[in-house]
């Protein structure tokens, strides 16, 4: 499916009792890039998961296009083309990886997995090994190509880069950029390497205690040197 544009309003969530997120407001246009940045624990990695149906949410809306999906449960969500690689990757362990990769096919020929081979070489050439026999960076592979399989229209990415070695992270990235410059995906990153995010991304929001505390674009922020010291605790950025 096309991509869609993402919309949040007023949207507050957390976990049983606990409020994380308060009054979350935005849009994403159809096939734009937004990075979501914050310090840790300041509510991006609830964001992304209340957006795919995992948290208890309080109150506010979210659509996908013209689809209210706020009812929806995570299935519920996938099915109208929302995908989500968190940040646990949550790989079968004990498949391989084109077991793997079947399971993102929802029904699509199995032809289709080139797509995943060609977006990510290394998988093909992993494709006999079992999620257990895989790098951190290989199962992070894994994961978006299992994600992107099922042709999403909007994409959550969480913290793709953690804790993956540089040459590894710009291969990812390099992959996100492809995949965007497609138009087919609207996409949402997380991540804590802000410089690769602002790179990749045309819009940029930044979370503070659960709450939107800043908003524009990426070569603002950059000239934003308050802001970026306060929210994100970093010196100046290129």
């Amino acid at each position: 499916m096309p991509a869609t544009p993402l919309e949040v309003e007023n949207l507050s969530a957390g976990y049983g009792p606990t409020r994380v997120l308060e009054g979350i407001t935005f849009t994403v246009p159809a096939g734009a890039r937004l990075a979501v940045l914050g310090r840790n624990g300041m509510g991006k990695t609830t964001l992304l998961a209340t957006l795919a149906g995992q948290t208890r949410r309080y109150d506010g809306r979210v659509r996908l296009g013209d689809t209210d999906v706020t009812g929806l449960s995570s299935a519920g969500r996938a099915h109208q083309g929302l995908g989500y690689v968190p940040q646990t990757r949550d790989i079968f362990p004990t498949l391989t990886v084109e077991e793997n990769l079947f399971v993102g096919l929802k029904g699509r020929p199995k032809t289709a997995l080139e797509e995943a081979y060609s977006m990510f070489p290394r998988l093909k050439e992993r494709r006999r090994n079992l999620g257990t026999q895989l790098s951190g960076g290989e199962q992070q592979m894994l994961s978006t190509a299992r994600t992107i399989l099922g042709q999403p229209s909007v994409l959550l990415l969480d913290e793709p880069l953690e804790g993956l070695a540089p040459v590894i992270c710009e291969e990812l990235m390099a992959a996100f950029a492809e995949l965007a410059k497609t138009g087919d995906m609207t996409i949402l990153l997380v991540e804590q390497r802000i410089q690769s995010a602002l790179d990749f991304a045309d819009h940029v929001i930044v979370l503070e205690r659960g709450r939107l505390a800043w908003s524009g674009t990426p070569q603002a922020l950059a000239k934003d040197h308050d802001s970026v010291e306060r929210l994100l605790g970093v010196g100046g950025l290129h």
